[in-house]
């Protein structure tokens, strides 16, 4: 199993995210620091919105095999720059959350997170499951690591 840093702004989903591949009752709470969860470490959105915070998510990733970007479907901006995935030494993809929202709009969400450098990406609802088995899958597979020539 891979173990995946979870990445993004206050109130994407990141903590609701972890509960739910974690199979546990949703609940919100205010994640105030780096917490550990297995394959799971879930970040403050502090963390992506501050630069000089935004320093240690660099730190965190070096423990991660996936680096997850999520960006919520409600959003009416993105977070990320252009092309910033490829300052990450570790694969990164792609998390479209709260897709199941009324005012949700997923392939904004997904074009901002492409344009990041996401090659692959998953959408999801943790309130409701939707996506988040095929997250577990992906997760799971076993993949050797490509070799430099």
């Amino acid at each position: 199993m891979k173990k995946m840093i979870l990445v993004g702004r206050s109130e994407c989903g990141k903590t609701t995210l972890t509960q739910a591949l974690k199979g546990e009752k949703i609940g919100y709470h205010k994640t105030q620091y780096i917490n550990y969860h297995d394959i799971l470490i879930d970040t403050p959105g502090e963390y992506a919105e501050n630069k000089i915070l935004g320093r240690a998510l660099a730190l965190y990733s070096y423990e991660a095999d996936v680096v997850g970007l999520l960006l919520s479907a409600r959003e009416q901006y993105s977070l990320y720059p252009p092309c910033c995935t490829a300052q990450v030494n570790r694969e990164v993809i792609g998390i479209v959350t709260q897709i199941d929202q009324p005012d949700a709009n997923p392939a904004q969400a997904a074009s901002w997170l492409e344009l990041a450098g996401c090659e692959k990406i998953f959408f999801v609802a943790s309130t409701t499951g939707e996506g988040i088995q095929e997250l577990i899958d992906y997760l799971a597979e076993d993949r050797k690591p490509q070799k430099f020539r």
